[in-house]
């Protein structure tokens, strides 16, 4: 009788416990900013700066190494995460929007967050969002110069945003609209702004660089990294006694410039000031890890680190390269570029309850692929209008499976040019680097360089894209290049009805594909 009345007792305690183990899991999305593959200590062995608690957390889980990056730039790559959709089929077809410009996503197109709400989680946004949302403007003021990536809008900071993250899904939402670099310097908190700026701030150039702008009280570039942190580590601890799921995605403004480490990792790197940020990249991670810990959730909250592209040659590749480290381990080109220097990038998923500890995982993925991972971890069936290039990693996070999930990746640069990645084969639609790297499109036109309009790399004997093979393997391109038409046509990478891009008209980066 003792014994039955003792499990009596103890069974409601018993199936809190297992109910809360098989729900859903948390979900902590860190997006660095400009941080390269060859930054991280676990994926370049050879690397110069520490990052012990990124490599902690690779030996805790899965380290995908053929990882990458929809968009060689900022903002494109974020539209794809969020949307598990390629940004060239948006109406940003290259380059990244500025601080003032107009929402990105469209109204109608559904979101991770706002998927993940129908399923039952809290959402939050917190960091640098970069996608647009539309200030409201002063009285008369010229709304035009929206449109205009690097005009000053006459901003009225008294009246709320709109079309921002709380339109896309996001239950709570704290962050500035741009990058660090980009004015206004003004936190917005749930559509309002904190404050009203109050100065301009004017930096130095080089790795200290921003551009001048309207800076609220509140904002100091130096101190925003830790400002973030903070607020993240405040809504885990708010969220943990919460009876849902919650998801996070926390994009940080780091190691992009402004390059302004805290006074605690000045020098600590022995790299340059750069690799110094990075360490406090590293460390935000600790932060993140440790807060999980105590609060007793990180069995079952699947975190993920990545970066939105390579390594931006603001952190100085001569002053690294003297101390023998190389932000782009291997690959050539950096951020901006086609090459795998500007989209492959390092990609860790902790998840202890369900993915296995210290695995590599060599299977091609993108950052789009997140929306549909987390669609088959919440139960959420995609209709054909959402997520249209997005493969769920899930097999590969699990160790449930060991086949690549996607046959074909598509790369982007920053001046729209286009590469078309399957198993060892990568084509680069055009004849330089795409971006900032020599050549770039403006080298080959002042130099009357005479480059193969095409590129045809074997990644698996040239990871260093040094050799084209266009030449000895025609019938290669010709089939990639094919491939990659139709998935431009079809508005979709994976199964599934035809999808509309938009802005079709005039769009004259595809023009050398589809003709």
């Amino acid at each position: 009788m003792k014994h039955f009345i003792f499990f009596i007792f103890l069974f409601p305690i018993l199936t809190v416990q297992a109910q809360k183990a098989d729900k859903n899991p948390n979900i902590i999305y860190i997006l660095a900013d400009d941080m390269g593959y060859g930054d991280v200590k676990s994926f370049n062995p050879e690397g110069k700066i520490p990052t012990p608690h990124l490599d902690e957390m690779a030996e805790n889980g899965v380290k995908f190494t053929d990882a990458h990056t929809s968009s060689a730039v900022c903002t494109p790559t974020r539209y794809g995460i969020l949307t598990g959709r390629y940004n060239w089929r948006s109406t940003l077809k290259k380059s990244v929007l500025g601080g003032y410009s107009s929402s990105l996503i469209k109204q109608e197109r559904t979101t991770i967050a706002e998927m993940l709400k129908a399923q039952g989680y809290t959402t939050a946004f917190i960091g640098k969002w970069h996608l647009g949302w539309d200030w409201a403007i002063q009285d008369g003021a010229d709304g035009d110069a929206r449109n205009k990536w690097d005009a000053q809008l006459a901003v009225d900071y008294t009246k709320p945003i709109e079309n921002g993250p709380s339109t896309h899904g996001f239950d709570y939402s704290f962050g500035f609209c741009g990058s660090l670099d980009m004015a206004p310097y003004v936190y917005v908190e749930n559509d309002m702004p904190t404050m009203v700026p109050t100065k301009t701030t004017v930096s130095v150039d080089g790795k200290a660089f921003w551009r001048n702008g309207p800076t609220a009280d509140d904002f100091d570039h130096a101190n925003v990294l830790q400002d973030l942190t903070d607020k993240a580590v405040d809504y885990i601890n708010n969220e943990v006694t919460g009876k849902t799921p919650f998801f996070l995605y926390f994009p940080l403004p780091a190691p992009h410039t402004p390059i302004l480490p805290a006074e605690g990792f000045l020098g600590k790197s022995n790299t340059n000031m750069y690799g110094d940020f990075v360490m406090q990249v590293d460390d935000v991670v600790r932060q993140i890890r440790e807060t999980l810990k105590k609060r007793g959730i990180s069995e079952n909250t699947l975190l993920v680190f990545t970066s939105d592209n390579g390594c931006s040659p603001r952190a100085d590749f001569e002053e690294l390269a003297k101390v023998d480290h190389n932000p782009s381990y291997k690959f050539r080109g950096s951020k901006a570029d086609i090459f795998e220097g500007g989209h492959r990038v390092p990609f860790i998923v902790e998840w202890p309850a369900k993915a296995p500890k210290n695995t590599g995982m060599d299977k091609t993925i993108c950052t789009t692929d997140f929306f549909a991972t987390c669609a088959e971890i919440s139960g959420y069936n995609i209709k054909d209008s959402e997520a249209e290039d997005s493969f769920s990693m899930l097999p590969l996070i699990t160790g449930d499976g060991n086949n690549e999930i996607r046959d074909y990746t598509v790369h982007h640069s920053i001046n729209g040019s286009f590469a078309i990645r399957q198993g060892d084969w990568k084509l680069n639609v055009c004849p330089g680097s795409g971006g900032w790297s020599y050549p770039r499109p403006q080298d080959i036109k002042d130099e009357k360089l005479d480059l193969p309009d095409m590129q045809l790399y074997n990644l698996k004997a040239d990871i260093g894209e040094t050799e084209n093979l266009i030449a000895e393997h025609p019938e290669k391109a010709a089939e990639l290049k094919a491939a990659l038409k139709k998935i431009i046509l079809d508005g979709r990478s994976t199964p599934g009805a035809i999808q509309e891009n938009e802005d079709m008209e005039g769009w004259k980066e595809i023009q050398p594909i589809i003709n």
